[in-house]
């Protein structure tokens, strides 16, 4: 079962990246809701998603669908079908394919009396209302008295759902679930006037600590929040290529990352989400706001059945070129026929996109003449457009700014959201430029001005402006729930360097948060850290415990390898021993402070960056992570420490399953344990792990994989994780934590398991599986695993085996294929095969 941890009660300050603007966001403190099992009714893409995501979370629950499709051959029930789909699911929707297990399939009509038992019933068939009036009657017979039904649905109205329900109106509201739900955090919560708020609230806790969500109030409108706007913006980007002759590129190229928006920019999304679902999504709106010439378009795209990605072609269409080499197409809107993409030549975004940060990038585009500029001609309109058709929308989808901000940011994954863009751009600044533009104002950013204020937010993001009452007011925050940035923004830095900082958590506690280029490990992440971790340092004295994350989208990609590879280039083997030797004293003194150090990684975790993970005391994971010691890709090994981890750890398993008989060292002799059929298979396992750069699809896998213990605890919720790692750590040290002691006598598997993994080793390459340089590789690994060529059963030190990742590492650096793996990687991104 997935360990979701509770922390205690933040005494410094929470994170306000979620908003609660309604009367339900007033019990925010609620307990969050106990859901021993659940039932998911509908097993469509959503309905089975929905069902693995609580698997992910350890919940188990009923997935219920109508029997075997009429007519059809197979005689499987729907649940069934979706059920078995869940294991060859892209992206993969379980944690771990084991977690399959806690759903069961079954049918409406055999099984629906089984949801007596079960805290949570989720509805989630077509978007239809009278197919899902009509289940919905059947199921309210059926539930528990203290049991919530909700309905889940992408912009139905949640009202008229409620009035056909015979009873149980106080414990019915709507959801809104995003797709897939595992990996999109956004979960709009749809309370009918009817809904209990405390029933509501609790399970609004529930679903931020429990199954990781951003959850954000929406009013009972057609499509909600982030449909409402993200689809507007849809149509306005489109709409302004069409009118004013930009191309399908350059519209991509600028509703891209350079806004902090995802890669896909728009046509991309658009194909990725299906034509047919956003034209789905667009039918609901209650204005004209998706009228205009892309309607036109996107109608002949549906009935020529261009529907995006699932029907091979949409906006782009993949072709396999000359010599067969893929090339990706796109459609010439006024002819319907493709060609291949260009490159946008737009300067104005080029140079734009060198500013390190969204606000430079944005006063940069929009600081050029949009009569001559493209990319200000474009983007003036669509953001005055984004901007005030958002100020409109407030009291109206969502009761504040902040819901809606925090709605776009999670449902369609912007760095930010439509109001704190407009901030970025300067409020006073963007409105005179959008009148001069003949761009109307929203009469709720009038209001602002007329109030005297100049942006929306205020107090360090603490206040928003509401129109209603012409005032700045506190924005509710989640207990729990904080990011690195909320301390820093508190004066809370005590110390930093340009890869990393040391920021006072409170209660005694530290973070040590590394922000370096995407958080590559160098020489000023390694000095800072051996530095504060040392035992005799100030920071050592002064805090009772330290935390490890940051806020960045990755915990870390590693070491720093453009570094290393000039000094191997130089032939500087005595640099790179330093830096190495640096290395090792880092994660040293991470596993031996005085003081408890919890690692707390997300998203990539890899290379030294999973070495750092793996000699912390503790770790606190989040679910998304991604961790791997991946140095075999570009021909080297862990060296860190982290092959010798990977030894402890396979030594450790083994003497779980067998452990040595305490009462006679001659029955249980050192050489007896090294030479066992147990440890064998550990090591074998491990070998396995770090040469094939083994990375794991989640932190459930990286539990299974052996990168993480049992005592590891896992934190669905992002915004949780910095605080549940901070609790861990405060526990630890109010437990009158004591350091380990650097192993000896450890017993080396020696020659014996050695030349056991060098025969599978060889084998691999004569199957065609490892190429001449990944055998070497392969060996050095499988060298340091054994502890060296030693008798089977030598008693080695901790230090030792450092030394011998050391003599590997030297060794494969001084390798040509090795270098050029590297600078493979370095340049493309992707590991090399040679």
């Amino acid at each position: 079962m997935t360990s979701v941890s509770v922390s205690a009660p933040n005494t410094c300050l929470d994170a306000d990246h979620e908003a609660r603007g309604n009367a339900h966001a007033d019990t925010r403190g609620a307990q969050p809701l106990l859901v021993r099992s659940a039932a998911v009714l509908g097993a469509g893409t959503m309905g089975s998603r929905i069902a693995a995501h609580l698997a992910n979370a350890g919940i188990p629950s009923l997935l219920l669908d109508l029997g075997p499709k009429p007519g059809s051959a197979d005689a499987r029930p729907l649940a069934q079908i979706a059920h078995e789909a869940l294991a060859k699911a892209k992206p993969a929707a379980l944690f771990e394919p084991s977690r399959a297990a806690l759903i069961t399939p079954g049918t409406f009509d055999d099984d629906l009396h089984k949801i007596a038992g079960c805290d949570w019933v989720i509805e989630a068939v077509a978007e239809n209302l009278e197919i899902k009036t009509a289940l919905l009657a059947r199921v309210v017979p059926h539930l528990a008295p203290h049991a919530l039904l909700t309905s889940n649905t992408s912009g139905l109205p949640i009202g008229r759902i409620a009035e056909s329900l015979p009873t149980g109106r106080e414990r019915f509201f709507g959801t809104h679930f995003f797709n897939p739900p595992r990996y999109m955090r956004l979960l709009e919560l749809i309370p009918t006037p009817e809904a209990d708020p405390a029933a509501v609230a609790a399970f609004a806790a529930f679903a931020g600590r429990i199954l990781g969500k951003q959850v954000v109030y929406a009013n009972d409108t057609p499509n909600f929040i982030a449909n409402r706007i993200g689809i507007n913006v849809t149509f306005t980007a489109a709409n302004l290529m069409l009118d004013r002759g930009y191309t399908i590129e350059e519209v991509d190229a600028l509703t891209g990352p350079v806004l902090g928006f995802p890669r896909t920019g728009t046509f991309r999304l658009a194909d990725l989400i299906g034509l047919d679902v956003l034209a789905h999504v667009a039918r609901n709106f209650p204005e004209e706001a998706t009228q205009g010439s892309f309607s036109a378009l996107l109608d002949e795209m549906l009935k020529r059945g261009w529907l995006g990605d699932k029907a091979g072609q949409g906006f782009y269409k993949k072709n396999r070129g000359a010599g067969g080499k893929e090339e990706r197409l796109v459609l010439d809107p006024a002819t319907f026929e493709y060609r291949s993409t260009q490159k946008p030549a737009l300067p104005q975004l080029e140079m734009a996109k060198n500013a390190d940060t969204i606000t430079a990038r944005l006063q940069m585009l929009l600081g050029g003449d949009p009569k001559r500029e493209r990319a200000a001609g474009f983007l003036w309109p669509l953001l005055g457009t984004l901007w005030n058709y958002s100020a409109d929308r407030i009291g109206e989808v969502a009761a504040d700014a902040p819901s809606i901000d925090a709605a776009l940011k999670a449902g369609f994954n912007w760095e930010m959201g439509p109001f704190e863009l407009w901030d970025a751009a300067g409020v006073p600044p963007a409105v005179e430029r959008m009148k001069a533009l003949g761009i109307a104002v929203s009469a709720n950013v009038e209001a602002l001005l007329a109030a005297g204020y100049t942006s929306w937010y205020a107090d360090g993001g603490r206040a928003c402006f509401n129109p209603s009452t012409r005032a700045m007011e506190p924005i509710a925050r989640i207990p729990g729930q904080a990011r690195v940035g909320d301390f820093r923004r508190e004066g809370r830095v005590v110390r930093s360097n340009s890869g990393c900082s040391l920021v006072d958590l409170g209660d005694g506690i530290a973070c040590i948060e590394m922000h370096s280029l995407k958080n590559a490990i160098g020489g000023d992440v390694l000095s800072f850290i051996n530095s504060n971790l040392d035992p005799a340092s100030d920071a050592v004295r002064d805090f009772a415990g330290f935390v490890i994350c940051g806020d960045r989208d990755n915990f870390s990609v590693g070491a720093n390898l453009m570094q290393l590879l000039l000094a191997a280039q130089e032939g500087e083997f005595d640099e790179v021993a330093a830096m190495i030797g640096l290395f090792q004293k880092m994660t040293s003194s991470v596993k031996f402070c005085p003081r408890p150090v919890v690692a707390a990684p997300f998203g990539l975790t890899l290379g030294g960056g999973a070495e750092i993970v793996l000699h912390a005391t503790r770790r606190q994971v989040f679910g998304e992570t991604y961790m791997g010691l991946v140095e075999a890709g570009v021909g080297l090994i862990p060296a860190g420490g982290g092959t010798k981890e990977m030894l402890f750890g396979a030594i450790d398993a083994t003497t779980a399953l067998a452990p040595p008989d305490p009462a006679s060292a001659q029955k249980d002799p050192p050489s007896r344990f090294a030479q066992s059929a147990e440890l064998l298979t550990a090591l074998k396992n491990r070998l396995e792990l770090v040469a094939m750069a083994k990375v794991s699809t989640s932190a459930l896998e990286a539990r299974a994989m052996g990168l993480l213990t049992p005592a590891d605890r896992i934190s669905m919720n992002r915004d949780r994780l910095l605080l549940d790692a901070k609790a861990q750590a405060a526990a630890l040290a109010e437990a009158g934590y004591t350091p380990p002691q650097p192993r000896a006598g450890i017993p080396a598997p020696g020659t014996a398991a050695l030349g056991t993994m060098e025969a599978g080793i060889f084998l691999m390459g004569e199957a065609g599986y490892a190429s001449e340089h990944d055998q070497k590789v392969a060996r050095w690994i499988a060298y340091i695993l054994a502890g060296g060529r030693v008798t089977p059963g030598t008693l080695v030190s901790e230090q030792y085996l450092l030394d011998l990742e050391l003599e590997a590492f030297l060794s494969l650096c001084g390798e040509r294929k090795t270098q050029e793996r590297i600078a493979y990687t370095l340049k493309t991104g992707k590991p090399l095969r040679n």
